[in-house]
């Protein structure tokens, strides 16, 4: 893979911190804003990247880039992607995929006209961890409640109250509990159940922005709580209920330190098979993978997964 990154915010500087650990991945280019300049300069020096510019069109036309990583503002997604996938290049785009479903729907009408790699990089679907609980998820029977909590007090939050708005918390820039950290339990929620039938979001507004919410969702026979907060704290912790046992995720869904199965005849353990490693790092190795492989099937499937998230997002919004 080669590849040109799109941002150079706090998930740009995690992402640096483990990239060259996967020697397949050729760092070419980072873009930067005018005003962030100087930083992407470092950031290029430091980390062994080939280029910096502040100049998306550098990247678009260069024939040295294949894979472009668009990690910016959630409200650039859409626009970045799209014009990268214009470009014949393939595509891996931070959550939230996009704002809304429909411009999901465009990117991936692209993606596969143009026989382009198109994926969402969600931390929790790759994890050994998640792999996990979908092995052992028989075990617990009847699934009757599924509650997952994701509580952290942002950083930004006090200066939010003062009105000094940061992207996080910046509604024209697709900010918010929602698509911030309660997204991680959605993927985590549909990712094992598949599409809801029925989608409520209750939700605490500040300056028209969802700072804390509570968004559930209804199965057939089962439903699910999903607790996102920005604006308060509590232990983040996820559990899935059946009528024969119980599996607890210990710590938050988007990187699932631990795991515990305890069963209704006594049977109880706790488990973390996931890589001694970044918690992005598994989505990357195989995200070369897929675009090393043209694997379209698995990217196709991935799509799938990522649109009925998006179109639980759209009615959660609504």
């Amino acid at each position: 893979m080669k590849l040109a990154i799109v941002g150079a915010g706090m998930i740009v500087g995690e992402f640096l911190e483990f990239i060259n650990e996967i020697p397949a991945i050729k760092l070419i280019n980072i873009l930067g804003t005018k005003r962030s300049e100087e930083k992407v300069k470092n950031l290029a020096a430091k980390y062994n990247i080939e280029n910096y510019t502040t100049e998306y069109d550098e990247i678009l036309n260069s024939e040295n880039v294949d894979t472009v990583y668009v990690a910016i503002p959630n409200n650039l997604h859409y626009e970045y992607a799209k014009k990268a996938l214009l470009a014949n290049k393939n595509v891996i785009c931070e959550k939230p995929f996009t704002l809304k479903s429909k411009e999901l729907e465009e990117l991936i009408q692209i993606a596969q006209e143009r026989e382009l790699i198109l994926l969402e990089a969600i931390t929790n679907q790759y994890l050994p961890n998640y792999q996990y609980i979908k092995d052992n998820l028989h075990k617990l029977g009847d699934i009757k409640i599924i509650s997952c909590n994701y509580s952290q007090y942002s950083s930004r939050y006090d200066a939010f109250k003062q009105g000094i708005i940061a992207p996080a918390f910046d509604v024209t820039k697709g900010g918010g509990a929602l698509l911030d950290l309660n997204i991680y339990n959605l993927h985590l929620v549909v990712g094992l159940f598949g599409a809801p039938t029925e989608v409520n979001y209750l939700a605490n507004i500040s300056n028209n922005v969802d700072t804390s919410g509570i968004l559930t969702m209804n199965y057939a026979d089962s439903s699910a709580v999903c607790i996102g907060s920005k604006d308060c704290s509590a232990d983040i912790i996820s559990t899935i209920q059946g009528d024969k046992g119980s599996i607890r995720i210990n710590g938050a869904t988007n990187s699932m330190p631990s795991v515990t199965l305890k069963l209704n005849d006594g049977f109880e353990e706790t488990v973390n098979i996931n890589l001694d490693k970044h918690r992005m790092y598994s989505e990357f190795v195989k995200f070369e993978e897929v675009i090393a492989n043209k694997d379209f099937a698995f990217a196709n499937k991935m799509l799938e997964h990522s649109l009925k998230v998006m179109q639980v997002i759209d009615k959660a919004r609504n």
